[in-house]
């Protein structure tokens, strides 16, 4: 294989020796040496410097380049390295792909798709399959293919992924296989394997939620989400070092109106008849300044990795949480209110039986267990110490004294709380695997049942101990993991298993199962007063009689699987795993969105309407979302074949460009968010693109380095590109008279170039004159104020300036949405910073009428609406 950077080829033989060339000198420069046994596959890092190596005798083996230098590499650092391509048949990330009774040879060949989501292999019995990646757990779920009579030998995807090449063995015959890159239906291209989701084998696997819940990593995702490298701009031994105090010094810079950089003044709706000159500075506005910001609504709801996590408060409100924030919504009114009180993700939630108490659980090192007041939002008790990671379940005694959290730490400690006084009563390891869900029994105060990876427990509070007794699957049931729990009279319980069946318990003894209850993992249970109710990852909600014989049910539909569920007077509330929370009716079976929202994964797209109320988003997801502020609403919503990291309106507002992880981008109509026109010339994610002020051109900037000019027409068609940049694109402005685009990178460069000949600028007389249409660069004289002390290695993400230039807002890695006064030169500016999201605040844009900013949570994959205050 040739090397990412075209300087070496590794040439790996049967005679257990890979040896690297170079190809500009045309000799050989390194020989890697320690294989046991033939070299069968051979992948380079994408900087050209590592190799991975399988060999015949099931070794995965490392090697520095170009010399063959043997490395020790543990499956952590591992999973972090930057592959070029994966074909590696070995290792923690691939281990699911080997079938039962398989030996070393079986599986002849594997590729990663270049979005790093699919894994192809070709196996000894004749099988292409198609396996989720990272596959990780023993004989993971797969869709297998049929055509090859024996030994497919090899398989590779196009460079789009939109085809897979499979070459067999003795049959010497190529097939290319379609990739349709959507969730595909039973029985598709040769149909889903007997280990598909919708078949869950108990001994050999997990649905593929589980699986993915059951190993998330807590610990990682709080370093910045962007590999940025070089010297912050605040570290930089430039003028202006900051002086004592929270504001700095002001050395180096001049306060004069006249040094301050130009941005276009966007004349507000409410602005008298004068028009603004376009050159006037952010001093001279018109409108009252931006001088706070207060939380107004939230979109989303943390559903990707919890159960039993909402509910009706005694006033009828939703209680709920997302990224940082406990949210209580009166769904009549649309109106939100929040505890904040929180310092990261909060992963739990339970209810107080009075209805009025919520208690809250976090992550962190050392997470806290918040108990707090729905109506006044004020703490009430305040549990810490006890565990580590964080908290993933609460429940609160039937008598409402006590509450027992769970843990994230290796044995999820199980501890309970009298929360009043925050005195520990007791504590006890939980199980080794996750623990799912914990509910108290609501006929008994000393007793509550956990459930999680392949297991059920029974506990008793016998004064200071907590004692267990496991569950007895016995005949009547089979051993698998369980997900969620509901209880009868005398004894009875009832928990919701992964393959889609609902067990019934007697005091510890499996008596009943209920086979197919729903199709698929059943994540959701609530006990009414009429019964039980519970929810699938089929997306159905259903509303069983007391003999559980018969079931009402409430079709949500497949893109909504359920994970929370809470049943009062005939209304269900739903929590869904893609961040939206509904009501429906058992009655007439209506379903509301009260709170929309994305899905798992990082949300970077962020875009503001130029005219109107409204914005999009777009995320990893795969979705764009057209929003209407004033309701709270999703107007529109888009399914992309690929993960979204950037969007941007035309300035007449009827355009949306969306760009894509796989440097490819889109452009859609406004509002049907019908395509128009796609093209891709980048092969790594886009960042920024940005429509000029005159509507003529997009700009595209992308991970390769490159900003590439396009032509705002039918076919897009490129008319050129700047080059020069020594890392990723993160940030575009275009100048008001769409002449000139200034870009920040990566490494901290700020950088302008001509469109569309992409001719650097450089002169400063001549970047002195330009006035800018926006402003969303982190890196300026003018706003070295934003980076906040210690931010070594971490990330301003966003700024956006607005439309009075009078007030600067900022995301970053700490969680803050910051408000700073532009200009803001001074190192350490005095600012207001407001506390919601979790981590990795990605993006903030204010309206396009200066009454509200929004803000994007990376991880959290939230949504915050924030109501400007003006002088």
């Amino acid at each position: 294989k040739f090397s990412p950077n075209g300087k070496y080829l590794a040439v790996g033989s049967n005679d257990n020796f890979v040896d690297i060339y170079n190809t500009i000198e045309n000799k050989r420069v390194g020989v890697c040496k320690g294989a046991s046994s033939y070299i069968t596959h051979v992948d380079w890092a994408r900087d050209s410097k590592l190799l991975q190596v399988n060999s015949g005798a099931r070794e995965h083996l490392f090697f520095e380049a170009p010399r063959g230098k043997r490395k020790a590499i543990n499956s952590d650092v591992y999973t972090k390295i930057d592959w070029n391509e994966n074909t590696s048949v070995l290792g923690k990330t691939v281990e699911g792909i080997w079938p039962k009774m398989s030996d070393v040879t079986d599986v002849n060949a594997a590729h990663l798709t270049n979005d790093g989501k699919t894994l192809a292999t070709g196996d000894d019995f004749g099988f292409v399959k198609l396996f989720d990646h990272p596959v990780v757990g023993k004989h993971a779920k797969h869709k297998k293919y049929v055509g090859h009579s024996a030994h497919v030998a090899n398989v590779r995807w196009t460079y789009d992924d939109s085809f897979l090449v499979s070459a067999g063995g003795a049959d010497t015959t190529v097939m290319v296989w379609r990739h349709a890159q959507t969730t595909a239906k039973a029985g598709d291209g040769g149909g889903e394997s007997a280990d598909s989701d919708t078949d869950t084998d108990d001994e050999g696997g997990y649905d593929a939620d589980v699986d993915k819940e059951r190993r998330r990593d807590y610990d990682a995702g709080k370093a910045s989400l962007r590999k940025t490298s070089a010297v912050k701009p605040h570290m930089r031994g430039a003028a202006g070092a900051a002086g004592a105090g929270e504001e700095g010094g002001d050395e180096g810079f001049s306060r004069q109106i006249d040094n301050t950089v130009k941005v276009k003044k966007h004349e507000l709706p409410q602005a008298s008849s004068r028009a603004a000159s376009p050159t006037r500075k952010g001093r001279d506005a018109q409108q009252p300044p931006v001088v706070d910001l207060q939380l107004d609504y939230v979109l989303g709801y943390r559903g990707f990795d919890t159960h039993a996590n909402l509910f009706y408060t005694a006033a009828g409100d939703v209680v709920f949480h997302t990224a940082g924030a406990g949210v209580v919504l009166n769904a009549q009114e649309r109106k939100q209110t929040f505890y904040l009180e929180h310092t990261d993700d909060i992963v739990s939630l339970a209810l107080h039986p009075s209805g009025d108490i919520v208690a809250t659980g976090q992550l962190g090192k050392k997470p806290t267990v918040n108990v707090w007041d729905v109506k006044t939002k004020q703490t009430l008790s305040l549990m810490q110490g006890d565990h580590t990671r964080g908290v993933c379940c609460l429940a609160f005694s039937p008598d409402g004294k006590n509450v027992a959290s769970v843990g994230l730490d290796d044995s999820h400690t199980i501890v309970v709380y009298k929360w009043k006084s925050g005195t520990k009563l007791a504590a006890a390891k939980g199980h080794t695997d996750k623990i799912f869900v914990c509910q108290y029994r609501p006929d008994d105060a000393n007793k509550f049942v956990t459930a999680g990876v392949k297991h059920i427990k029974f506990w008793t509070l016998a004064g200071s101990e907590l004692v267990s007794k496991r569950g007895i699957f016995g005949k009547e049931g089979k051993i698998q993991t369980m997900l969620s729990v509901g209880f009868a009279p005398d004894g009875v319980t009832f928990s919701g298993a992964q393959d889609g069946s609902i067990c019934m318990w007697q005091d510890v003894t499996c008596v009943k199962t209920f086979e197919k209850a729903h199709d698929g993992a059943v994540f959701g249970m609530f006990t009414s007063a009429a019964g039980i109710v519970s929810g699938g990852k089929d997306g159905v909600v259903k509303v069983w009689e007391p003999d559980m014989k018969k079931a009402k049910s409430v079709v949500l539909g497949n893109s909504y699987k359920v994970r929370a569920l809470c049943a009062v007077k005939g209304r269900i509330l739903v929590g869904t795993q893609c961040g939206e929370v509904l009501e429906a009716s058992d009655k007439t079976g209506a379903v509301d969105v009260l709170v929309g929202g994305h899905g798992e994964g990082e949300l970077w797209g962020l875009a503001t309407h130029p005219g109107k109320s409204q914005f999009a988003t777009c995320s990893d997801d795969k979705s764009v979302r057209l929003w209407d502020a004033k309701n709270h609403s999703c107007m529109q919503r888009k399914t992309l074949k690929q993960a979204a990291r950037s969007c941007a309106f035309s300035p007449d507002g009827t355009l949306l460009a969306v760009g894509f992880k796989d440097g490819s981008f889109t452009v859609l109509q406004v509002p049907t968010l019908a395509e128009v026109a796609s093209k891709r010339d980048r092969k790594e994610a886009i960042h920024d693109l940005r429509f000029s002020p005159d509507g003529k051109m997009l700009a595209v900037g992308s991970n390769d380095n490159f900003v590439d000019f396009y032509k705002n027409e039918r076919d897009l068609p490129r008319t050129g590109f700047a080059r020069g940049m020594s890392s990723f694109v993160t940030h575009l402005d275009w100048s008001e008279d769409s002449r000139v685009v200034q870009v920040n990178t990566g490494d901290y460069a700020h950088l302008h170039y001509e469109s569309p000949s992409g001719k650097q600028v450089s002169k400063r007389d001549v970047l002195s004159k330009l006035t800018w249409d926006s402003w969303t660069s982190v890196l300026g004289k003018d706003v070295l104020g934003i980076w906040p002390k210690g931010a070594d290695k971490t990330d301003v993400n966003a700024v956006d300036l607005d439309k009075s230039n009078t007030a600067l807002a900022t995301g970053d890695d700490f969680g803050f949405v910051k408000l700073f006064e532009f200009p803001c030169p001074e190192k350490h500016s005095k600012h207001k910073k407001y506390p919601g999201h979790s981590a990795h605040v990605t993006n903030v844009r204010f309206s396009y009428d200066n009454k509200f900013l929004v803000s994007t949570g990376g991880l959290d994959a939230s949504i915050f609406m924030w109501r400007t205050v003006t002088k």
